[in-house]
């Protein structure tokens, strides 16, 4: 989802919540920001409860209606006691998130669109003066001056410029942020509190037994809804993979590969094998905010992090430093201590192999899919500088930690050792280790969701060892399955799932034709001509 779409459907949102949370309060029996002995002193059941009180006791004892009246007003103040407690737990839990949601979140995320918009003015007209001095250099007669005052004006472009980039960061980031949460606010709460409001409006003289119908009746309506409405919040989809439990994630996105490791993966795979000091090199915190952030919220508009690699590191690391249990989870932690302690190298590897063949399964594929990347990363060390004793070094202590209390960098302190020792071999022998399944090349197109034809090749002599093409219109395909392990040396089309093909709910089966990488040329040719296309594939 784009920004412009994020950003009307914020707006939305904000309508829909002041009206519901105005409608809402005008639910409330008892007034709303009233101490709770105000607020049940005010409520109708109260007065109710007084009135039957007071009457029970102009009757007496010796009148049946009397003691009834008493009785009853006894019950009708212990309903208003529990009303008036819902009613402030909802005023508390829902009623104030709304609030704060429709008059204060969203409006501080859309001022930041009037300082981006106050900020690109700003740049514009430091840029018309700043163009203006240049010209002035050509036809003046003080050129050290005018070029010393140019000079002046191309710094004040280049800050404003900086300026509009951070704030169009900010902005960013933030609506990314609140698209992915926006499953996270009490949307369940607000049908459930109406509904129970309607079951506390108690009839006048009503009896007891007729006041406890009411109410069993009330409560089964409750629990016919409160699941459906439980059920939706758990099923949405669109909630932060960071900090998330890997498990959860995986369930949620019906994926194999957490989506930050396998998008970032596949950025590295493609702009960032080469780059020096990578995972080591820290990246900018506002790039990495917002690459976190629209991970977060599944975007796959991701093209302008493929010129950073270090932010995409950067987010790959924090991933692996966020979740709840370490990749290579708590219950192997002492396992996989005693392993690295073997002093045999051989017996060392195999102790190894025995703990990491223990891993869940999840874990397991995750840990897999990284290991045979941090191996391919190795491959390039002497450009890249990441040997596979510094990449343990770095990436380590994000994939196993102790379960003990402190600070991260206190348990990657306690731990650092050990870890570099565990790492470092299954890296080395990442093959050995993981000889099974699928390797580093996984299922791009299960990420990008995307509607267009990909065309995925590998090539030993090229700079970059993979590419992809995005040339084919939208009508030709609506969903991608998987990619198979590529062959080396060789590419492979992927046929698109057309919708037809759908209709009785069963998996098509994708053609894939391997080709040697001398005739992919002829291939694209060929492909273009059997789709239809005129304009050229590069």
């Amino acid at each position: 989802m784009s920004c412009a779409q994020i950003e009307r459907r914020m707006e939305l949102v904000r309508v829909v919540s002041h009206n519901t949370h105005k409608k809402m309060v005008s639910c409330l029996q008892g007034h709303i920001g009233a101490e709770a002995e105000k607020r049940h002193k005010k409520l109708p059941l109260t007065a109710l409860s007084q009135a039957m009180t007071e009457g029970g006791s102009q009757l007496g004892e010796d009148s049946l209606i009397g003691k009834m009246m008493e009785v009853c007003g006894d019950a009708e103040n212990r309903l208003a006691s529990e009303l008036m407690q819902h009613e402030l737990q909802i005023e508390k839990d829902v009623l104030d998130p709304l609030s704060q949601l429709a008059e204060v979140e969203i409006p501080n995320i859309l001022k930041q669109r009037k300082q981006l918009a106050k900020l690109v003015l700003d740049y514009d007209s430091a840029r018309a003066r700043w163009l203006q001095a240049t010209k002035s250099i050509i036809s003046g007669t003080n050129t050290q001056a005018l070029t010393a005052k140019a000079d002046l004006l191309k710094e004040e472009v280049d800050e404003a410029m900086n300026k509009v980039e951070l704030c169009k960061d900010q902005l960013a980031a933030d609506m990314y942020s609140f698209f992915s949460k926006e499953g996270d606010y009490p949307w369940g709460g607000c049908l459930a509190s109406c509904l129970y409001l309607l079951c506390c409006h108690v009839l006048y003289c009503s009896y007891p037994e007729a006041q406890a119908d009411y109410h069993r009746k009330s409560l089964t309506v409750l629990e016919s809804v409160l699941p459906t409405i439980q059920a939706q919040q758990d099923s949405w989809t669109e909630k932060p993979a960071f900090g998330t439990g890997l498990d959860e994630h995986l369930k949620r996105s019906g994926r194999e590969i957490a989506l930050p490791i396998e998008a970032c993966v596949m950025m590295l795979l493609e702009t960032g094998m080469k780059e020096e000091g990578l995972f080591r090199i820290a990246a900018g915190a506002s790039k990495l905010k917002k690459l976190k952030a629209a991970l977060d919220c599944s975007t796959s508009q991701l093209e302008e992090f493929y010129s950073d690699p270090h932010a995409v590191a950067g987010a790959l690391k924090s991933y692996l430093r966020e979740l709840p249990e370490p990749l290579m989870t708590f219950q192997l932690y002492d396992e996989w201590i005693q392993a690295s302690s073997v002093s045999d190298p051989d017996k060392r590897l195999q102790a190894l192999w025995v703990v990491c063949d223990k891993l869940p399964k999840n874990n397991k594929n995750n840990l897999r899919y990284l290991v045979k990347f941090l191996a391919k990363l190795a491959q390039e060390s002497e450009l890249n500088k990441m040997t596979p004793s510094n990449i343990s070094i770095v990436l380590g202590p994000n994939l196993l930690w102790a379960k003990t209390e402190g600070s991260l960098a206190e348990m990657a302190a306690a731990t650092s050792v050990h870890v570099v020792a565990i790492v470092e071999p299954i890296i080395q022998h990442a093959d050995w280790f993981f000889p099974e399944g699928r390797s580093w090349v996984s299922s791009i197109a299960a990420y990008f969701q995307s509607d267009l034809i990909y065309l995925l090749c590998k090539s030993h002599t090229s700079t970059r060892c993979f590419w992809w093409i995005r040339e084919y219109p939208k009508d030709l395909c609506t969903q991608f399955l998987f990619f198979k392990v590529i062959k080396d040396g060789c590419c492979a089309i992927i046929a698109p799932w057309k919708k037809t093909v759908q209709q009785n709910h069963e998996k098509p089966e994708i053609t894939i034709t391997f080709i040697p990488m001398l005739d992919v040329c002829k291939v694209l040719r060929q492909l273009r001509i059997c789709l239809g296309l005129h304009r050229q594939v590069s």
